[in-house]
């Protein structure tokens, strides 16, 4: 019995060395700057761009495959975030622009199908088989991929209610930038 626990201890001990070594030896730098696009995204994952979800669509702007204004959830502040770090014009949102919402089950209706469970891309509705569900609202991203499996229509989408912990300063207003040197004319110049 000792000898077996020794033979499969020294296994895993051989294994072990031999995975740490491959994830140094083969590790794949990403790159900084699809890194540096993905902590701009809303990560609400929810395909309305076009990619499977917002690390994709991240290395499709860093390719240039695809255009930064395409992330309905991340509204204009995305866009102008995304246009100044990459140095590109900004451009209106593509699709319909939308404030925060988290989705809300009538657990009265819900019959309990766990297909609301199986498109939830971050996990955030809790349930089991012919049991009620209920969506955890600090994990929900809004993104509405509830909605459509939903056979008995039970699931909306409701506005976050704005209070002291979700209120944010609006951004300011886009516009020209102010010129870097812009004086007043010198009156004793002119005279």
């Amino acid at each position: 019995m000792l000898a077996a626990i020794l033979a499969i201890g020294g296994i895993a001990g051989i294994l072990g060395l031999v995975l740490g070594y491959s994830a140094v030896r083969f590790r794949v730098e990403s790159d900084p700057v699809v890194d540096q696009i993905d902590a701009l995204l809303p990560q609400t994952q929810c395909g309305q761009c076009g990619f499977a979800g917002c690390h994709p669509y991240a290395e499709a702007i860093a390719e240039g495959s695809a255009d930064i204004n395409l992330c309905p959830p991340g509204g204009e502040a995305v866009v102008l975030a995304l246009a100044d770090l990459l140095g590109r014009d900004p451009k209106p949102v593509e699709g319909e622009t939308k404030g925060k919402r988290v989705a809300v089950i009538d657990e009265n209706v819900c019959i309990g199908c766990t297909l609301c469970i199986q498109a939830c891309p971050v996990d955030a509705i809790l349930g089991a088989a012919k049991q009620m569900h209920t969506v955890i609202e600090q994990e929900c991203t809004g993104c509405e991929l509830c909605v459509a499996p939903c056979p008995v229509d039970c699931i909306a989408m409701v506005a976050v209610k704005v209070d002291i912990t979700t209120w944010k300063w609006p951004l300011p207003p886009a516009g020209p930038k102010p010129a870097d040197d812009v004086r007043a004319p010198d009156a004793t110049a002119a005279g």
